[in-house]
C-alpha cells in the first residue's frame, strides 16, 4: 500500500516539475497583414538570465533585455527578466517573417524554449470563374439548363473564403464545400519560402428566365481587405433564352372612339418573338396590315422585353367587345395571349376605393356618436329632455273637483 502511494506522489511531483520548466506563449498564433506591428511574449514561473528570440527571415538572433536593444524595428517587450518574460516588440512585420518564432530562456544553466507560429497575410490572385457548363456559340443557355460554375482563387495566405452572389444579392444556389489545396505555382510557392493555398468552391441551378441579364458573383474573403482594400471578386453575365412567358389576360383602356387606336402590349422572351393577331378569324402577322389593322414590329425594350402593337383605324364600339387572340412564337416555344380593349378611362374596380371606405368610416362614427348623445340626454334630462313635468288629469281629480263645485 505504502508503494503504491509512493509511486503516486512521484507522479505528481514529476508532472509539478514538467509543468514549473514549460514556457508559455502569448499568443499561440498570430495572423498578421504586411506592415503591422505586433508584440510576442514567452514566459516562464521564474527569473531567467537571458532572452534570446529568433524571427524567420531575419539573419541575426535577437538577444533583448529591458536595459539593452541593439537590433533597429525591434525591442524588448514584458515585464523583466527577473519576472520570467522574454518578448520581442516587431515595429513592422514583414511578409518574411512567416513562420515560427523561436525564443530561448536561460534558466540556472539550461535553456528552455518556445514557439510562436507567425502567419503573415498574402493577399491572394484575383477570382476567376471558370464555366463547367458550355453555352452556345452565341453565349446563350436554354431555360432549365443545369448551371454549372467553379471559382478559384489561388496562392492567398491564409486560404481565402469564397461566397456567391446574383446581382449583389446571396446566390442561395447549391455550392460544394470549400475545397482548399496548396497552390501549384512553383513561384508562388517559392516566395518567402511558404506553400501559398487556393480555394475553389463550385456552384449549381437550373436556369430559369428570371436569371437571364443577371450577374453572378464570385467573391472573395481575405485576412487582408480593408475599406480602402475591399474584397476581390470576379463576374460573369448570364444570357438565358427562353420561351415566351405566358401573363393574364391583358386590358388596353382609355382608347378613343373614332380614332385610331394603338394597343401595346409588353412580351418577356429571348430570342425575339414573332408576332401574330386573330382578329375574328383572320390573321395579321406582324408587318402586315389587314382591313382596318395594322401589326406592327416588335420593338425591343431591353432586359428581354419587347412592345408589341396592334393599331386600329377608327375604333367602333364593337370593337371594344371584342377579344383579340395574340401568339408569340420563338425558337424555345410559342406562348398565346388574350388581349381586350375599352373606351374607358381606366378597368371598373370590384371593390370600394380608399376614399369611399374613409367615407363609410366616417358616417358611420358621426352615426354612433348622435346616438350615444340621445342616450346621454335621455338619462340626464338634458336639452331638449329637460324643463317641468306636467301631470296628466285623471278620474279622480276630476271627481274631486266636481264635489267642491256641489258644495258651493
Amino acid at each position: 500500500m505504502s508503494r503504491i502511494v509512493f509511486i503516486f506522489l512521484a507522479a505528481i511531483l514529476t508532472d509539478a516539475l514538467t509543468w514549473s520548466q514549460q514556457v508559455n506563449v502569448e499568443p499561440n498564433t498570430a495572423l498578421l497583414n504586411e506592415g503591422d506591428r505586433t508584440e510576442l511574449l514567452c514566459r516562464y514561473g521564474r527569473s531567467i538570465n537571458y532572452c534570446r528570440i529568433e524571427i524567420p527571415g531575419e539573419e541575426k538572433v535577437l538577444n533583448l533585455s529591458p536595459e539593452w536593444s541593439k537590433t533597429p524595428g525591434f525591442t524588448y517587450y514584458g515585464a523583466g527578466l527577473t519576472a520570467g518574460q522574454c518578448g520581442v516588440s516587431i515595429e513592422r512585420v514583414k511578409a518574411s517573417y512567416n513562420g515560427q518564432v523561436k525564443c530561448s530562456l536561460g534558466v540556472e544553466g539550461e535553456e528552455l524554449s518556445g514557439t510562436i507560429d507567425l502567419v503573415v497575410a498574402l493577399r491572394p490572385q484575383q477570382p476567376i470563374i471558370e464555366l463547367l457548363t458550355r453555352p452556345n456559340r452565341e453565349g446563350y443557355f436554354n431555360e432549365n439548363t443545369e448551371f454549372k460554375a467553379r471559382c478559384t482563387v489561388r496562392d492567398g495566405r491564409p486560404p481565402a473564403n469564397i461566397s456567391w452572389f446574383i446581382d449583389n444579392m446571396p446566390a442561395n444556389k447549391r455550392t460544394t464545400p470549400l475545397d482548399i489545396r496548396p497552390s501549384s505555382n512553383i513561384n508562388s510557392n517559392a516566395r518567402d519560402n511558404v506553400v501559398l493555398s487556393t480555394s475553389e468552391q463550385e456552384i449549381q441551378w437550373h436556369l430559369s428566365p428570371e436569371d437571364s441579364n443577371r450577374k453572378l458573383v464570385c467573391r472573395s474573403h481575405h485576412q487582408t481587405d480593408r475599406e480602402s482594400l475591399p474584397p476581390q471578386e470576379a463576374a460573369y453575365i448570364l444570357n438565358v433564352r427562353y420561351a415566351p412567358i405566358h401573363q393574364v389576360d391583358a386590358a388596353v383602356y382609355g382608347l378613343y372612339l373614332d380614332h385610331t387606336a394603338i394597343v401595346n402590349i409588353t412580351i418577356k422572351a429571348s430570342p425575339q418573338p414573332k408576332i401574330e393577331w386573330t382578329i375574328d378569324g383572320a390573321i395579321v402577322s406582324q408587318g402586315r396590315t389587314d382591313g382596318r389593322y395594322s401589326a406592327y414590329e416588335p420593338q425591343y425594350l431591353g432586359n428581354d422585353e419587347y412592345n408589341v402593337t396592334l393599331a386600329i383605324a377608327g375604333l367602333t364600339l364593337e370593337d371594344t367587345t371584342k377579344v383579340y387572340q395574340l401568339r408569340a412564337t420563338n425558337e424555345l416555344g410559342m406562348t398565346d395571349y388574350q388581349v381586350r380593349i375599352s373606351s374607358s378611362s381606366k378597368p371598373p374596380s370590384s371593390s370600394l376605393d380608399v376614399a369611399a371606405i374613409v367615407g363609410i368610416v366616417v358616417a358611420v362614427a358621426v352615426l354612433v356618436l348622435i346616438v350615444l348623445l340621445v342616450l346621454f340626454a335621455r338619462a340626464t334630462g338634458r336639452w331638449c329632455f329637460g324643463g317641468k313635468s306636467i301631470k296628466t288629469p285623471t278620474n279622480e281629480t276630476k271627481t274631486n273637483n266636481s264635489s267642491m263645485l256641489n258644495l258651493y
